[in-house]
């Protein structure tokens, strides 16, 4: 029962692995040329051993003809032109099936949601686009002919054999079967190995992915040699598989030509004691060696194919399962407008597992051109709700609207393209600060519209003060810029999309007093004319904002203005007393006039600098 669910599970396996390659659209054309080639090559190569046969029996050289010559010496130029050209189109097709897999799995990877990349490693998805993909390519180009060309050869073989002598025929059968009983069970555990090493290939490239792309972490903690001690244990896991493949490898070798030199001893003392008696001739002796090489040599091949074959359906099993991944919807019935609308959260509940609710039935408004603050103790699900505001996660239950129209009618595209986003990570790109000024932009850029926005930002002054300027290359994820700078470069990228909704979040926790006074500054361009929402810890910068909402543990607690929640709300006042020391109605009036130059603009009469409208996503000039 067991083996027979077995070979039901490996025939349910070719066939994802089959229609992966048909869904490449590889040329059939090409590939039925190669393949032809091949056989060509094939066949020629079975009318040698009978032209040596005649030769041994006394088909003397002087009697043959020059035609006869020609005939023999174009059948060997035909045949190596054959196998030249069957081999390059070969290779030709194996790279198209694997530049088109590569192209699906990479389309895969811009598609799919964010939650994917919660649940797999950066390192396995690069694995997938490259280790696994020259699996295939390597079972197609090198190996694929194998199996049409050793089939032939083999049967073409053994019929001009069984036409020779049927009774040494018959030996050879004997003798084969055997062969395959030994070796079949060595190609299971080599896919079993070969599975084993695709995953702990993968493994290990999200190790070095995670590591390199972290390397002033690790220095900055002193974590080199732990680091080094776990990606030893890949190297050291990957050296197991790699000689457990390698004594699979030694015994299949090894058996091939055992078996190979069993034949050839039974052939030529059999068919010595035939050639004495007279019932063979001493060229079909020969022939009968050479055709047994013919039958040998392709075994060889086709058992390198096989086990190919098995490395190749494991890597595919991965691509299959990534490629099935569901991805995000990006069509919708309605286009995002870049009118002013307001925004409802309407009861929307999420979590990240099953049963662990991050949000709890959150809700509330944002009004058009007004501010609105998240503030809470950390853990409290305010970057969570800015993602679902982003729409890089589906509720639990629960809406967004967009004036009173659900989210997921609009299309992603549209929802996202209205939204700006400056995070205190302020991520960057490896390339230029135009590059990245311009990132994610559909329409060409002038340099002028660069400088304006750089200017918006406080950016242009250290921008200009580089040796390249614009042209300054930011290094992976911006390390050649300090916080401050790259903030500066978010925040004119923010600006050239003209967003109507500006998220922050906490844009300024992470600088010194002297950055964060001029990134205030720009922040302050950016909000102006836009709905905008903040995350902050520090209460100093919110307190004149339209609404605050306090959360804690995925819950609104509490929501209103600066002073309704130092009335109203114990744990705000609390977080009020120890951040802006209010203990007298006084202070409480000084600290509400310090915030208004930062975030917010009350409508119910606080201030904040007057910054220039921007229009088209930059100052005018």
């Amino acid at each position: 029962m067991d083996n027979k669910q077995t070979r039901q599970k490996r025939r349910a396996g070719l066939k994802p692995f089959l229609k992966l390659l048909r869904d490449t659209k590889p040329s059939y054309v090409l590939l039925a040329l190669a393949l032809g080639l091949s056989i060509i090559s094939t066949l020629v190569g079975l009318v040698i051993p009978m032209f040596t046969k005649n030769l041994v029996d006394g088909f003397s050289l002087a009697s043959v003809s020059k035609l006869q010559i020609a005939l023999i010496a174009g059948a060997f130029i035909a045949q190596t032109v054959a196998g030249g050209v069957s081999i390059y189109l070969l290779n030709a097709v194996g790279q198209r099936i694997v530049a088109g897999l590569r192209d699906r799995l990479w389309r895969k990877f811009l598609v799919l949601p964010v939650s994917y990349y919660n649940e797999n490693r950066t390192g396995e998805s690069v694995s997938r686009m490259t280790n696994d993909t020259g699996i295939l390519k390597t079972l197609i180009s090198e190996h694929l002919a194998s199996l049409f060309t050793g089939i032939i050869s083999i049967v073409g073989s053994i019929s001009v054999l069984l036409y020779l002598n049927w009774k040494m025929t018959l030996v050879l059968f004997a003798v084969l079967p055997l062969s395959a009983l030994i070796l079949m069970p060595l190609g299971r555990q080599m896919y079993k190995i070969s599975k084993g090493t695709q995953d702990e290939t993968a493994s290990f490239t999200a190790v070095l992915s995670g590591v390199l792309s972290e390397i002033r972490l690790v220095k900055a903690s002193g974590a080199e040699q732990k680091e080094y001690e776990a990606g030893r244990q890949g190297i050291m896991n990957l050296l197991s598989f790699g000689l457990r493949e390698g004594k699979v490898s030694a015994l299949i070798s090894p058996l091939v030509s055992f078996v190979f030199m069993m034949l050839l001893v039974v052939i030529i003392g059999y068919g010595g004691m035939q050639v004495s008696s007279g019932a063979l001739t001493a060229g079909e002796l020969v022939a009968f060696i050479l055709y047994l090489i013919q039958i040998i040599m392709p075994l060889t091949q086709l058992t390198q194919f096989f086990t190919q074959l098995q490395k190749a359906k494991g890597a595919s099993e991965r691509m299959i399962e990534t490629l099935a991944a569901e991805e995000e919807v990006y069509e919708g019935v309605l286009e995002a407008t870049d009118e002013d609308s307001s925004i409802e959260v309407e009861d929307l509940s999420f979590g990240y597992k099953a049963g662990e609710k991050v949000l709890n039935q959150v809700s509330f408004t944002m009004l058009p051109g007004q501010v609105t603050a998240i503030v809470g103790p950390s853990g409290g699900g305010k970057t969570t709700l800015f993602s679902m505001l982003e729409r890089f996660y589906e509720p639990l239950s629960g809406v967004i609207r967009l004036d009173g129209k659900p989210a997921p009618l609009f299309s992603l595209k549209s929802w996202r393209g209205r939204i700006g986003y400056v995070s205190q990570e302020s991520p960057l790109l490896a390339g230029t600060i135009a590059e990245n000024l311009a990132y994610g932009l559909e329409r060409e850029v002038s340099k002028e519209e660069l400088r304006r926005a750089a200017a918006m930002a406080y950016a242009d002054g250290f921008i200009e003060a580089l040796p390249d300027g614009y042209d300054t290359d930011v290094g992976e994820r911006g390390v050649k810029l300090s916080g401050g700078q790259r903030q500066r470069i978010a925040i004119a990228r923010a600006l050239l999309r003209n967003p109507k909704i500006l998220m922050l979040d906490e844009a300024t926790s992470s600088l010194d007093s002297q950055s964060e006074a001029v990134v205030q500054k720009a922040l302050g361009n950016l909000m102006q004319g836009r709905t905008t929402i903040v995350i902050a810890h520090r209460l100093a910068t919110v307190v004149n904002a339209d609404q605050i909402i306090f959360m804690e543990k995925g819950r609104i607690t509490g929501r209103g203005t600066h002073e309704e929640l130092l009335r109203d709300h114990e744990l705000y006042r609390e977080f009020a007393e120890q951040q802006l020391q209010m203990n007298t109605p006084e202070l409480q009036s000084r600290s509400a006039e310090e915030g208004s130059a930062d975030y917010g603009q009350n409508t119910g009469g606080g201030r904040r600098p007057a910054y220039p409208r921007i229009g088209g996503g930059v100052p005018e000039s």
